[in-house]
């Protein structure tokens, strides 16, 4: 694990002492998902470099990170975030491999594309067809890929759309930076007209563009995402993809804590569809819910980077980042394994947001078998089964350990996965 969380001066020091055979990752932000992340590279021997703006993260504790420190945010200031990243990669013998965890972080790579760092994933642009809903929405149109109803606002107007979209539904941008600074979140509920115009016009103020969507009347416990690897065009192989269910969400409707590997080909077969067109290529989710009164998955949303229950992959034989990492170094004398035996029916928890849903919703019943509660105290299920945790691993207790001496204390993180 790394001993130290560095300012950026001290870690550019260390790792210009330090004595890498291979590309090292930078691995930011490194929290939860950054911590799932580095555990699928370190296990076959990747070096593993945390990245981020405070040291609070639960990722640096684990044994799969070898060195951590401080960079600028790319949200405060890009090219100070580039010219840390630069001194980075000067003062390692190879060039590394930049895992971006949150938009922000692969924002902060794409649009500065710091010299001497590879970039596991497309361009900005490649990205943007990706994340850009109405163009995404587009796509599905003409790919034929269900989607929920959805209107530009900008385009048809507020009177259009209050005489086609039926109260309530949900107003979501275009691109989620600008309107999560204007609202906190990436969806806003409307009741009726003026709340509708309000939202409209703060979006506005904030130069969002943003969508009115039918509330899609979605079937509690069958959401599911395809997490997935598509290779460049040049590399000539087929996407490494895994479907999961987020079989149950803490609260209610809110993020996965048990996501189970499913069989949906018709999820599969829209989401690689999708990602195919845009021709992007890197690590994604793409977010599909149930829609009760259409009887099918609609498409919601795709994630362009690693997220929260990535390490389900990859105990299901699909390891996506080790993929990316892969097509990276392509050409070095690394060597690099992605695929292993296929584990069947993996299951993946978030043990802290799982325990709290059977504590506080008494119409919850508990999922989890007696022998599965036996195989993660024992720390069984390391070695055998089909379960695996976001956080918790006896082998590499450190993040656990930051987890919970953090719940004694009022202090709070700034990212929730």
């Amino acid at each position: 694990m790394a001993d130290t969380f560095h300012d950026t001066d001290a870690l550019v020091s260390a790792l210009a002492a330090a004595d890498f055979d291979r590309p090292p990752a930078l691995v930011a932000n490194a929290h939860i998902t950054g911590a799932s992340v580095a555990r699928a590279l370190s296990a076959h021997d990747v070096p593993v470099i945390a990245l981020d703006r405070t040291d609070s993260g639960l990722a640096p504790p684990s044994d799969a990170v070898d060195y951590a420190g401080q960079v600028t945010y790319p949200l405060d200031d890009a090219d100070g975030f580039r010219a840390d990243v630069e001194r980075i990669a000067d003062a390692l013998e190879f060039e590394p491999v930049a895992f971006a965890c949150m938009d922000e972080w692969v924002r902060g790579f794409a649009e500065t594309e710091p010299a001497g760092v590879r970039l596991p994933f497309s361009d900005l642009a490649g990205i943007e067809r990706v994340l850009d809903k109405s163009n995404l929405y587009a796509l599905c149109e003409e790919l034929g890929v269900p989607y929920p109803e959805t209107y530009e606002v900008g385009e048809h107007g507020i009177d259009e759309i209050v005489e086609t979209l039926s109260f309530p539904f949900v107003v979501k941008p275009a691109h989620k930076r600008k309107f999560e600074e204007a609202f906190g979140t990436n969806v806003v509920e409307v009741a009726d007209r003026g709340e509708f115009a309000d939202v409209v016009a703060e979006a506005e103020e904030h130069g969002a563009t943003v969508l009115a969507q039918e509330k899609v009347p979605v079937e509690a416990g069958r959401d599911t995402s395809l997490a997935s690897y598509m290779p460049p065009g040049s590399a000539d192989r087929d996407p490494l993809a895994v479907v999961g269910n987020a079989a149950v969400r803490y609260p209610e409707f809110g993020t996965s804590c048990l996501v189970e590997r499913v069989e949906e080909p018709a999820v599969r077969e829209h989401a690689l569809a999708v990602l195919e067109e845009t021709g992007y290529h890197g690590i994604s989710e793409s977010e599909f819910v149930y829609d009760a009164d259409r009887e099918e998955y609609v498409l919601l949303d795709v994630n362009t980077r690693p997220w929260k229950w990535v390490s389900m992959p990859v105990a299901a034989g699909a390891n996506l980042p080790m993929a990316a990492y892969a097509d990276a170094v392509a050409g070095t004398d690394a060597t690099v394994e992605y695929e292993s035996e296929d584990r069947g029916d993996t299951r993946w928890v978030y043990l802290p947001d799982y325990v709290q849903r059977c504590l506080t919703d008494e119409a919850f019943w508990d999922v989890l078998s007696d022998d599965d509660w036996a195989s993660l105290f024992s720390g069984d299920f390391e070695r055998e089964g089909e379960l695996t945790t976001g956080l918790y691993r006896p082998s590499d207790p450190g993040p656990a350990v930051k987890y919970l001496t953090g719940e004694f204390t009022d202090r709070e993180y700034y990212c929730s996965c």
